[in-house]
């Protein structure tokens, strides 16, 4: 069959104190080799590429832009002769926006089924589809799932029995949302899943426009080396969209996957997507000694985050020697608390022993923090004060500061749920767009003992104690941030975020004097 996949602009938050940029889109390059694999013929739009410095105003919220192709644009360039259009959508916060995506393709290709799958549709599959015109959502990890999907509408829908393909979202005869009658398994065998088909993306406009996850360092490729989490944080999606199991991949393919890419494309950066690549001791020496072996001369990092347990001088000095150049610590908060009530199972020891052995190998180090918690009180972001403080002594780089947002089909979302603190409205599922910006709203604000401004005033304050600290202990650190963000080049998280600061001003520029009709025009040409 004919699959024409669709990557979806996005929404950008210009008021955001971070550097959320879009990134290749990785589960899509999987889902379409997995198809191409099975013998479909595939193509992708995708409106982040096709049109990567547009930007509209949303007319939800004034701060909102979407990057990409217009709705309008996309379903203009969709192919008439394609027998099945395949949808992904990661972020929930872009959901408005996708559904009116939804609805319009379905409006001029009214036969023609869509199958939707990505992060926002496992977690959100019967409301995806009571709002929008989708024939199947595929849960979970979305490879077998797209292809036996795809397979059943090659053999004509009203000869499968959609009951029983595990792990799908489909329509009954009455036009119903129904679920399929078994959760899909997980992918034992990693490694005999293709290479994602990057040759249907236009990597070089990612790379040219900086639209890169974690740190811009040369041209960049994302890699995916492990799958699952085996932690249950009631915070985190990953129990309920990949189940508490962790997969990880031949450190061969990995390393022969990432020489691949250095040899066609001149990718010389990899930033690893997992949601945690160091579990085992044993996989990431082995993976470390694998670089060490092929001399390849890149560069890695892992930008979204990892465990910490079983960092030591030897494992960093490793990650260092091979071209390691940046992880991200994730303990949420300095208080044992906390982290007790959100399953949070990192011990600050673990934290601190991993911390000294990475600024000791010259690693740079992001410490993620999140406020807000529903149970949260000033004890604990007192606490949390002094870990801050204290990193900031030991010498890692950053920290990031968001507020708690509740993400969709997880532990405490469907508590709060359940005390009546939530609601599928589109203000609610927009909440995680503003959780990086510089205050926070009262109606966005989860936790019951501390208001919308005490919160804002504790993220100030914990940045401050951190940065001002930091500072003092490197004195020389700031210039060399400054220097650096002046020059475009980015070797820590406040560099990247200083550098995109730039862009967004040059955004809100343009669209003050009028110039983004200008560059719509542009990319109608396109």
């Amino acid at each position: 069959m004919k699959v024409q996949l669709v990557h979806p602009p996005l929404y950008l938050n210009v008021h955001a104190m971070t550097a959320l940029r879009p990134s290749l889109p990785l589960g899509l390059a999987y889902v379409a080799a997995a198809l191409r694999e099975a013998g479909h013929e595939v193509s992708l739009v995708d409106a982040v590429a096709l049109a990567p410095e547009q930007v509209t105003r949303s007319a939800l919220k004034k701060q909102l832009f979407a990057l990409g192709l217009t709705v309008e644009q996309i379903v203009a360039r969709l192919d008439p002769t394609a027998d099945v259009f395949g949808v992904t959508n990661m972020w929930t916060f872009s959901w408005p926006l996708v559904r009116e995506l939804l609805v319009a393709m379905k409006a001029r290709f009214p036969d023609k089924p869509i199958v939707c799958g990505g992060e926002h549709f496992s977690g959100l599959p019967e409301l995806s589809m009571q709002q929008a015109p989708i024939d199947f959502v595929v849960r979970g990890e979305g490879e077998e799932g797209a292809v036996e999907v795809i397979n059943g509408l090659r053999l004509g829908r009203q000869h499968v029995d959609w009951s029983a393909v595990p792990g799908i979202w489909y329509r009954d005869q009455q036009d119903k949302p129904v679920a399929s009658k078994l959760p899909r398994e997980r992918i034992k065998e990693i490694d005999r899943l293709p290479w994602p088909a990057w040759d249907l993306v236009d990597v070089d406009v990612y790379n040219e426009q900086g639209f890169i996850c974690g740190l811009n360092q040369g041209k960049t490729v994302p890699i995916l080396a492990t799958r699952g989490c085996p932690y249950q944080c009631t915070y985190c999606a990953s129990p309920n969209m990949w189940t508490t199991r962790w997969y990880a991949r031949d450190a061969k393919d990995v390393v022969d996957e990432m020489q691949f890419y250095k040899q066609h494309y001149g990718a010389t950066n990899f930033p690893f997507q997992d949601l945690t690549a160091i579990l085992k001791r044993d996989w990431i020496i082995e993976f470390c000694n694998e670089l060490k072996a092929r001399r390849l001369g890149v560069t890695w990092q892992f930008p979204s985050g990892t465990r910490c347990e079983v960092i030591d001088d030897e494992v960093a000095g490793l990650l260092a020697e091979t071209g390691g150049r940046s992880l991200a610590l994730a303990p949420e908060s300095g208080s044992e608390r906390t982290r007790k009530l959100i399953q949070k199972r990192m011990k600050t020891e673990s934290l601190l022993g991993a911390v000294k052995a990475s600024v000791k190998a010259k690693l740079n180090v992001t410490i993620f923090i999140v406020i807000g918690f529903p149970h949260d009180i000033d004890d604990d972001l007192r606490e949390t004060k002094k870990l801050v403080r204290q990193l900031g002594r030991m010498g890692i780089d950053d920290i990031a500061v968001g507020f708690f947002f509740p993400i969709p089909n997880t532990q405490l979302y469907h508590e709060l749920m359940e005390k009546g603190r939530v609601s599928l409205a589109d203000e609610f599922l927009l909440t995680p767009i503003f959780a990086n910006e510089e205050k926070l709203l009262r109606e966005n604000n989860y936790c019951e003992q501390l208001d919308h401004q005490q919160l804002t005033k504790w993220k100030y304050r914990l940045l401050a104690n951190f940065y001002l600290t930091s500072f003092a202990f490197h004195p020389t650190r700031p210039f060399r941030i400054l220097w650096n963000a002046l020059r475009g080049k980015e070797t820590r998280k406040l560099e990247t975020y200083l550098v995109d600061l730039r862009k967004k001003l040059g955004i809100a520029v343009r669209n003050r004097l009028g110039r983004g009709k200008k560059s719509e025009e542009r990319a109608a040409a396109v």
